[in-house]
């Protein structure tokens, strides 16, 4: 499941209000999930017997197997992290010195449905690979992309100094540009 984990986006989420990012995979063995307020990062993993034991405690009323809970799980958290909001389903969280719980409050075949994520810090490495390697790798493609952009602006700016020397000109004045200056933007790029 971690694995599959890695390759689920980040998203951007609002409980109360709280701001989070979260991400979650859900199988019909069990499911993980990985929340941060950016200062602290906690996740829950559980297990298909995980599931059937907590759907039992919280769901009394309800006798449903237990890939069909995990199917309205993932049901219920998709309009959440695409951003939507759902009025027949809130969700809730409470932090703890102990960890985070998010509760979530639905129905399912008519009956009221009720769910509690219990998350608990994750740990350093799982940190890591979810959240600082990905935000470093990002960072160093931005910086390629950047430079990249920059070396085709000043030979852009060659280009049209021959053809200035070549005796060509504007047509329309208003496209006239300055030539880039690297350093100058570099020091502006800095100071925002």
């Amino acid at each position: 499941l971690e694995s599959s984990l890695l390759t689920q986006p980040w998203a951007s989420v609002l409980f109360g209000e709280s701001a989070f990012l979260l991400k979650v995979c859900f199988r019909n063995t069990g499911y993980i999930l990985l929340i941060s307020d950016l200062s602290s990062v906690w996740y829950e993993s559980a297990d298909a017997e995980a599931v059937g034991q907590r759907s039992k405690e919280l769901n009394k009323r309800l006798t449903v197997h237990v890939s069909s809970f995990l199917n309205h799980l993932r049901s219920l958290m998709c309009p959440l992290l695409a951003g939507q909001s759902d009025t027949a389903t809130t969700f809730s969280c409470n932090r703890s010195a102990s960890g985070l719980s998010l509760h979530v409050k639905s129905e399912l075949s008519g009956l009221p449905f009720y769910w509690d994520f219990h998350c608990c810090p994750a740990p350093l490495e799982m940190v890591s690979r979810h959240l600082v390697r990905p935000l470093i790798q990002m960072n160093l493609v931005l910086q390629c992309q950047v430079q990249e952009l920059i070396s085709l602006l000043l030979q852009k700016d060659a280009e049209i100094e021959d053809y200035r020397e070549s005796g060509a000109t504007l047509s329309r004045d208003r496209l006239r540009t300055e030539p880039f200056q690297e350093e100058t933007y570099q020091q502006n790029f800095m100071a925002e």
